[in-house]
């Protein structure tokens, strides 16, 4: 297994997080070595500015936490972003759709984001919001977001009525094999918790607890 540190994404996104609050992150990014900072996309210069002597990446969610924004609203984050120097775009679903069955409008939805950020290099990770989907749901989930292109399905904003476990993790891994890798978050905060998502499956760890997991 690869070093622990090198599969998280140490993130922050927290309402009233500040612009100290992304300086520290990013600092202890770069200290720690993780694969990634993940914040809000008000605070993606910030981030690019402070980690552009280390190799950390910066990610920033789209359409979070909610899913629910305009496809165009999604696009327009989205090429903002990574105009500002994000290097990964973990999106949010469209939950509601994918639950009355509107398979092409979310295919869509995802898509116009994979789009947008591939014109500056970007990859997307799509967020499910697990606990919010049947296992079912999760499965058709992850076939959409690879026939949208994405390159990452997630399991959780960390926002809703639950986080990431290793049986969704496993579901999620089973369903896109080698296509698409898998990224656990929300509720992370130990390395023993840690550990089993990447078990499971996990090629990554979204948490803000990462420096403790790291311990």
């Amino acid at each position: 297994m690869k070093p622990l540190n090198s599969y998280i994404d140490h993130t922050i996104l927290k309402a009233e997080a500040t612009e100290a609050d992304i300086k520290k992150l990013c600092s202890e990014a770069a200290e720690h070595s993780f694969y990634a900072v993940c914040v809000n996309s008000c605070h993606v210069s910030l981030a690019k500015r402070e980690l552009a002597d280390s190799d950390v990446k910066v990610a920033s969610v789209v359409g979070f936490p909610l899913g629910a924004a305009h496809t165009a609203a999604k696009a327009c984050e989205t090429e903002i972003a990574v105009s500002e120097g994000a290097d990964e775009i973990d999106m949010v679903l469209n939950i509601g759709a994918l639950k009355e069955g509107r398979y092409n409008y979310v295919e869509d939805d995802i898509r116009a984001v994979v789009q947008a950020a591939g014109k500056g290099g970007a990859i997307v990770k799509v967020i499910l919001e697990t606990c919010l989907l049947t296992d079912e749901e999760i499965v058709k989930a992850c076939l959409l977001s690879k026939d949208a292109g994405a390159t990452f399905v997630k399991t959780s904003t960390g926002f809703s009525t639950g986080g990431a476990t290793a049986h969704h993790v496993k579901l999620m891994k089973d369903t896109v094999g080698d296509a698409l890798q898998v990224k656990a978050s929300g509720g992370i905060r130990d390395k023993a918790t840690a550990l089993h998502m990447i078990e499971a499956g996990a090629d990554r760890i979204g948490a803000s607890a990462s420096i403790a997991i790291c311990k």
